[in-house]
C-alpha cells in the first residue's frame, strides 16, 4: 500500500516533520512493505516554516523585538519575489516560559519588523502565519515594527502591550515603507473576530478574567481609532480571523491592506496536498489534540475533506482527543498516543500509536 503522512504539529511537543516521521516509523514496523511518504503540514499557525521546507526559497534569520521586546533571531524564507513569515518566530508562546506569559505585556512588534525585512529583501508576495502568538495587542505593536507612530492624546508614544492600547491614542502615519505594490496574506488558523480574541485566547496565553476584560476594553476603543485613521472608516474588526494571534491580523490589514486568508489552503497548495492524496491508498492525518474545532479549517479537518474529494480513506494519529467526543467519529479508525498528557518521549507514544492502527489495517 501506499501510504501518505498528511499532519499537523503536535501541540509545541513534536512539530509536524517530527510527527510525521514518527507515524511512518511506527506504521513500517508493523507494515514493512507499504511505501509511506511524509508531507508536514500547517494551518498558518506554528510550524508553518518547517512544514514547507525548501518550497519557498532559502531561510534567514533577522533579529528583531520578542514577544518582551528583548532581541530575539527570528527565521523567514524568502526567494526574491515571495516570503514567508512565521509570526511565532517572533512574538510566540513557545519564546516565554509560562510564567512569563501575559498579554497585557507582550507585543507584535518583531512581526512588523519581519514583514519589513522581508520587503526590504524584494519579496513582492509576503505569506503571513497568524497563529501560535503569545499576543493580544490588536497588532499595535507590529504596526510600529512597520515604522507607524501610535501616539497617545498628549503626543507621547503608545507603550507596547495588549494593556496599552485602550489608551486615548491616536494614530498617525509617521515614516513607515509603502507596501502599495506588496501583496500581503494572512493565514489565519481561526476565525475569530478581533473583540472575541481576549476571552478566546486570553487564558491560554496568561490572561486572567481581570486582564481579559482590561484588554477587551482596550480593543475595542482601538479598534475605533485605527479603523478611523488607517482603514478609512471600513469596520475590519468584523472579518473573519480578525482576531488570530490575538488582533495581528486586524492590526495589518487596516495598516498596509493585508488580506486575511484561511491558511491551510494556501499551505496545501504550496506543497501539493491534493495530488499527493490521488497518488496514495491511504491517507494518515493527525496533530496534538483533536476537538470539535480540528475541523474548522484546521489541517485535520481539511485533510478528511480534500481526501473525501479524491476517494480516499482517512485515519488518524492523534495526542489526545477533547470533550468533544464526536470528533473521533468522524474517522473510520483513530489511535490516541497520550490520552492522559504527551509523556517524556512523545514521538515514541506517536510511534506506538501507528504501530497499533497498521497492525488493525493488516488484520
Amino acid at each position: 500500500m501506499r501510504i501518505l503522512v498528511a499532519i499537523d504539529g503536535f501541540g509545541g511537543t513534536l512539530t509536524a516533520r517530527q510527527a510525521g516521521d514518527a507515524v511512518a516509523a511506527g506504521w513500517m514496523r508493523s507494515r514493512p512493505d507499504d511505501e509511506v511518504t511524509v508531507l508536514p503540514l500547517s494551518d498558518g499557525g506554528e510550524g508553518l516554516l518547517d512544514a514547507l521546507g525548501d518550497s519557498v526559497g532559502r531561510e534567514e534569520n533577522v533579529e528583531v523585538a520578542g514577544p518582551l521586546g528583548h532581541p530575539v533571531d527570528a527565521r523567514l524564507r524568502i526567494d526574491g519575489t515571495t516570503a514567508v513569515i512565521e509570526s511565532a518566530q517572533a512574538c510566540g508562546l513557545g519564546r516565554l516560559e509560562p510564567h512569563h506569559r501575559d498579554p497585557l505585556r507582550t507585543t507584535t512588534w518583531g512581526v512588523g519588523q519581519l514583514v519589513e525585512a522581508a520587503r526590504a529583501g524584494g519579496a513582492r508576495r509576503i505569506l503571513v502565519g497568524l497563529g501560535g502568538s503569545a499576543t493580544i495587542d490588536g497588532g499595535a505593536g507590529a504596526l510600529g515594527g512597520l515604522g507607524f507612530r501610535l501616539v497617545e492624546a498628549d503626543g507621547s508614544g503608545l507603550k507596547v502591550g495588549g494593556g496599552h492600547v485602550g489608551c486615548a491614542a491616536v494614530a498617525t502615519r509617521g515614516w513607515s515603507p509603502s507596501f502599495a505594490e506588496v501583496d500581503v496574506l494572512l493565514l489565519a488558523d481561526v476565525t475569530t473576530t478581533l473583540l472575541d480574541a481576549p476571552r478566546v485566547f486570553g487564558p491560554q496565553k496568561g490572561a486572567d478574567d481581570g486582564a481579559v476584560r482590561v484588554l477587551e476594553r482596550g480593543l475595542r476603543d482601538f479598534a475605533d481609532v485605527v479603523e478611523r485613521d488607517l482603514a478609512g472608516g471600513e469596520s475590519l474588526r468584523v472579518h473573519a480571523g480578525s482576531g488570530a494571534a490575538g488582533g495581528l491580523g486586524f492590526g495589518l490589514a487596516c495598516g498596509i491592506g493585508a488580506q486575511l486568508v484561511p491558511g491551510f489552503g494556501v499551505v496545501s497548495e504550496l506543497v501539493g496536498l491534493a495530488a499527493a492524496i490521488q497518488t496514495a491508498d491511504l491517507v494518515i492525518t493527525g496533530e496534538g489534540r483533536l476537538d470539535a474545532t480540528s475541523f474548522e479549517g484546521k489541517v485535520v479537518g481539511e485533510v478528511l475533506a480534500t481526501a473525501d474529494e479524491h476517494g480516499r480513506p482517512v485515519r488518524a494519529v492523534v495526542g489526545s482527543l477533547g470533550d468533544d467526543a464526536g470528533s473521533g467519529r468522524r474517522f473510520a479508525d483513530l489511535e490516541v498516543s497520550a490520552p492522559a498528557g504527551a509523556g517524556d518521549d512523545p514521538a515514541r507514544e506517536v510511534q506506538e500509536a501507528a504501530a497499533r492502527l497498521a497492525d488493525r489495517v493488516r488484520a
